[in-house]
């Protein structure tokens, strides 16, 4: 009888779009895929091991800099939330920059002053950020980001409609890329290099098209997340591996030599950074921590408004973000897919309790999936049920 239905089942998966993937599953792929998907929603939901999230308190008045010519002692942070500090720390670089400091001498200065690590080079962040802001200012940082927000928003809309069934999803893709984007809407957090990448990533993902052979302005976007923050590199591989594998060479390599110049420079950053290590500087533990699920949901859920939500409730919608991206068979959800599964990867192996922050440069392209979640499970249940037709 089984050979019936599944014969059946693939009569009516001729009738279902091409780019639903799971409505052209076999009904045995199909249940084996649901069964995964039951397991992992309730592991995110009992999310076991989970550390609790970062304190909330009032963000107390920053400390205040003379940024009079002449050398001047680093200043101390004082002790508050670990988040506040961060950014503390990051807006006392920029003014030290400001006003003319070496970026290496007034990076590890202030790290060492307030006991953050100093080595390896690694722990000290590109400069780029840093002078912007003292080049353009704050002003200048917020007007930039909402152009860019605004921009994010645009590119991403106008991808969904010209992608096979997008139109379906464009609204709701819009709207969680907006609520992804929540952090580049606050002034406090533009010092954060990972709001600047997640965010460059997104209106790279929305200016990229592939089936027109337009790229140029995504990878105009994707140098600048790289150049700010080095965990776009992995975007920006994906980028040439997907360009190669459709045959683009100009595009794949275009990318390849982005990445390659990129690690030239990080390599020059590092010793820069390096060369003002001292004896008995703090030395930051490692990073490859094998943190699993927990680690990725610990990420993603607190670098956005997610935060909110209890675990079992915030825990399955990154699941089915994830898996709202898998079932969409088309360029962009192809993409989208393969980079939000291997940030997601590498977040259950590395980085520690306090590198949450990481998960604000994967959150506004994840929460899109949101949007296909629901056509998702709909399609998987018809096809490991009923093997029924899925209708767009």
């Amino acid at each position: 009888m089984d050979g019936v239905t599944d014969g059946l089942a693939g009569l009516n998966a001729a009738t279902v779009p091409d780019w639903d993937r799971f409505g052209h599953w076999s009904r045995a792929k199909a249940r084996l895929a649901a069964v995964l998907l039951a397991v992992l929603l309730v592991l995110a939901a009992w999310a076991p091991g989970i550390s609790p999230g970062p304190a909330e308190v009032p963000p107390a008045a920053p400390p205040k800099m003379d940024v009079a010519s002449g050398p001047k002692p680093p200043v101390a942070i004082p002790e508050d939330d670990g988040r506040d500090n961060d950014l503390r720390l990051y807006k006392l670089v920029a003014e030290r920059v400001k006003r003319g400091d070496n970026y290496y001498v007034a990076a590890t200065e202030l790290q060492r002053a307030n006991s953050y690590p100093v080595a390896p080079g690694l722990t000290v962040r590109l400069p780029t950020l840093a002078f912007l802001f003292a080049f353009i200012g704050q002003a200048g940082m917020v007007v930039m980001a909402w152009v860019l927000v605004a921009g994010a928003l645009l590119s991403n809309w106008r991808r969904f409609g010209t992608e096979p069934g997008g139109e379906q999803f464009r609204m709701f893709g819009a709207g969680f890329l907006f609520f992804g984007l929540g952090n580049a809407t606050h002034a406090n957090f533009l010092v954060l290099h990972e709001v600047w990448s997640g965010l460059l990533m997104a209106l790279a993902l929305g200016l990229h098209r592939p089936s027109q052979g337009k790229w140029l302005a995504a990878f105009a976007a994707g140098a600048a997340a790289l150049a700010i923050r080095e965990l776009a590199l992995p975007f920006v591989l994906l980028m040439a591996a997907y360009a190669l594998w459709r045959r683009q060479w100009r595009e794949g390599a275009a990318w390849a030599l982005l990445a390659a110049v990129f690690l030239a420079a990080l390599a020059w950053h590092v010793s820069l950074a390096e060369a003002q290590i001292r004896p008995g500087d703090p030395i930051s533990p490692p990073w490859l921590v094998m943190g699993g699920l927990s680690a990725l949901l610990y990420k993603v859920i607190h670098s956005c408004a997610l935060s909110i939500l209890p675990v079992f409730v915030a825990g399955p919608l990154v699941i089915l973000a994830l898996f709202g991206w898998t079932s969409w068979k088309s360029p962009m959800g192809s993409f989208a897919s393969l980079l939000t599964l291997g940030y997601s990867a590498a977040f259950m192996i590395a980085g520690r309790d306090n590198n949450f922050y990481w998960g604000v440069i994967l959150v506004p392209v994840l929460v899109m999936g949101l949007a296909m979640a629901p056509f998702a499970l709909k399609s998987l249940w018809r096809r490991a049920v009923g093997g029924g037709q899925v209708l767009g």
